[in-house]
């Protein structure tokens, strides 16, 4: 959807990174805009979204007037709200969601990790044909469910432009994790620019809202710190892939505004609690393309739901985490006033507020974390660097790259032995079927713990690839570029347990490798190499458990969601940890997870960084 924006438009500096104006947010009312956009001065603003509660809802699809850094934009909205309401409903009940939509475009609503029939998942194209202009759908399904969640268009770029709320499913029974009080804190980004210009820039150029490139001054502190000959030869490591080492973001503060509740950093989100309350915080990414990495400075986080699903309590001092999942943390406050502090992974900008016990306490806010730059593991996985004072191109061999700009007869992949690959992908339709690994020498059960040999589909070898990892890294325990060694304690998925374990308890009966492919010179980015109009479907068996891997062959985080269905992950030597809907996936990893797919019907897979999704990393999956 292009935003139209025929509003009087008033300008503010935009440095290296927009806080926003002081009260942002959905305007009042419409006549009014043009003062306030002349004055700077925005309307009214909840700072929380109005909650709704019972087993019939209305919801209105429409656009109102924003004003999060001084200039007035048209949003996508929700019952005139950014976020959308808050859905609190109870598990167990039959809901039914009425859904107008009176934008002049089709639109819809996907309720994020719910399970629920396929028909009411709310994907366009694959679940059903969207909500048209004028129209009212209904939703109806089963809560079958507790938790955490949210909910948002998937449709065109309205995510981006506001259209995103949460979802909360109380308990049949008791609660087990006991508060005195609790905050929703949904995260988001936004733009005042029209999303489609945004993404045709990245296209024509992939990093051009990276202003985190490396620069002289830091070329010369490199050099004080490892040395003229490693300083160069890193550089020339990276200069002759045409990378960046800093490139951990699509978009940046330069482009994007970072929201807390719908609320710009300036105007200060505020969440308030009573001396001595134990407080549940519940976090949710609703954002198109930012990672956060959320701390709340002198107060320790114990995490106690990861995805909507009750996990192990593990106690943190950070936790990054990507746009679709979510985490509820619980925190007993000491001091009067908190920051609730979360930075974008590419350290650009951030989103804040404050917990505090009263309207008039603020706390300090922190300086930005340093830009780290991507390490050798970071693209090449697993291969062994203890040879390599530097960053040693010689062995760029373990991380195949593609450049049209390059002397591909310089690149050797005389050590890849793809003859041997255990399955052909020359005679039949990679991800669409599941791999036989009935010849391979695993002893009794072949499916044990997840394959780890490495297999390039040979679609791979093409325009839309431009790297490929032979030795991926397969731990769990990293958490990630800019977090590591910080002298804080981060979360990562390794410390993650199910509190109940995971119920079903079948051995996999198949299993299923796909590869997370791109090219950032192009800005493509797929499954396998293929675009997701190039793809065909995967195919599942109803009830059938299956284990999935999912290897990361590009420089850059992807979040992915499989609809419909659970996704138990696994470490490397079979033992299942936590469930989830979406997983992080670091570059150079290789995950893998299991999952039983119990509703027939056809289901989305994809990227939930918006761009990547819409620049064709998306598979269907079929299930029957």
């Amino acid at each position: 959807m292009r935003i139209k924006n025929p509003l009087h438009q008033v300008s503010t500096p935009r440095r290296r990174f927009v806080q926003g104006v002081i009260a942002g947010g959905v305007l009042a009312a419409f006549p009014s805009v043009l003062h306030a956009a002349s004055s700077l001065i925005a309307g009214t603003s909840t700072g929380t979204a109005p909650e709704l509660s019972g087993e019939v809802i209305d919801l209105v699809i429409d656009e109102s007037p924003v004003n999060f850094t001084g200039v007035v934009r048209m949003a996508t909205t929700i019952n005139g709200s950014i976020p959308a309401p808050t859905l609190r409903l109870r598990e167990g009940d039959d809901v039914t969601i009425r859904v107008t939509n009176k934008l002049s475009v089709p639109s819809s609503i996907h309720w994020h990790g719910i399970i629920l029939p396929y028909q009411m998942d709310g994907v366009p194209g694959i679940s059903f044909k969207g909500i048209m202009p004028g129209e009212t759908f209904v939703y109806k399904f089963k809560l079958q469910q507790s938790g955490t969640y949210w909910y948002h268009s998937h449709s065109g770029f309205q995510e981006m432009t506001g259209m995103y709320g949460a979802l909360i499913i109380e308990p049949r029974e008791k609660d087990i994790i006991s508060a005195d009080n609790e905050h929703v804190i949904l995260l988001s980004d936004w733009t005042d620019d029209d999303p489609m210009e945004l993404f045709r820039k990245l296209k024509i150029q992939g990093d051009v809202f990276n202003f985190n490139q490396p620069t002289v001054p830091e070329f010369f502190d490199d050099i004080a710190t490892s040395g003229v000959a490693n300083a160069l030869q890193r550089r020339e490591m990276w200069n002759q892939m045409r990378m960046s080492p800093t490139d951990l973001a699509d978009l940046s503060a330069s482009a994007m505004t970072y929201l807390m509740n719908g609320t710009a950093p300036m105007a200060n989100w505020r969440g308030l609690f009573k001396a001595g309350e134990k407080v549940r915080l519940r976090f949710i990414n609703g954002s198109s393309n930012t990672f956060f990495d959320v701390r709340i400075p002198e107060l320790k986080l114990t995490v106690v739901q990861a995805d909507g699903q009750n996990v192990e309590p593990v106690t943190v001092d950070e936790f990054r985490f990507g746009p679709g999942e979510t985490y509820d943390v619980l925190v007993e406050p000491k001091n009067d006033a908190y920051t609730i502090f979360a930075q974008s992974m590419d350290r650009s900008g951030y989103a804040k507020g404050t917990l505090s016990v009263a309207a008039n306490i603020d706390a300090p806010v922190p300086a930005l974390d340093p830009v780290e730059w991507l390490a050798m593991r970071d693209m090449m996985g697993n291969m062994d660097h203890s040879a390599m004072p530097g960053m040693d191109h010689s062995a760029m061999g373990h991380a195949s790259m593609d450049k049209t700009s390059m002397d591909q007869g310089a690149m050797d992949h005389s050590t890849m032995d793809h003859g041997a690959m255990a399955m052909d992908h020359s005679t039949m339709d990679h991800g669409a079927m599941a791999m036989d690994h009935s010849k391979h020498n695993m002893g009794k059960n072949p499916l044990a713990v997840p394959s780890q040999k490495v297999r390039h589909a040979k679609t791979e070898y093409g325009a839309s690839i431009d790297m490929r990892v032979d030795t991926p890294r397969t731990n769990l325990d990293d958490p990630g570029v800019g977090l590591r060694n910080n002298g804080r304690r981060v979360l990562t998925l390794a410390d993650l347990r199910s509190l109940d374990g995971i119920v079903d308890h079948q051995a996999p009966e198949a299993e299923i490798e796909l590869h997370l492919t791109g090219n950032m010179e192009r800005y493509s980015w797929s499954f396998d190499g293929l675009e997701f109009g190039k793809s065909t479907p995967v195919h599942m068996k109803h009830n059938q458990r299956v284990r999935v891997i999912l290897q990361n062959d590009t420089m850059m985080t992807h979040p992915m969601h499989l609809h419909g269905m659970w996704s138990d992950l696994e470490n490397d030597q079979g033992d299942v940890l936590v469930r989830r809907h979406t997983i992080m996936v670091q570059p150079a990893q290789r995950i893998s997870f299991l999952t039983t797919p119990h509703d027939v019907g056809r289901w989305a897979w994809h990227c939930h960084l918006l761009f990547h999704m819409d620049a064709g990393m998306f598979r269907e999956v079929v299930v029957s």
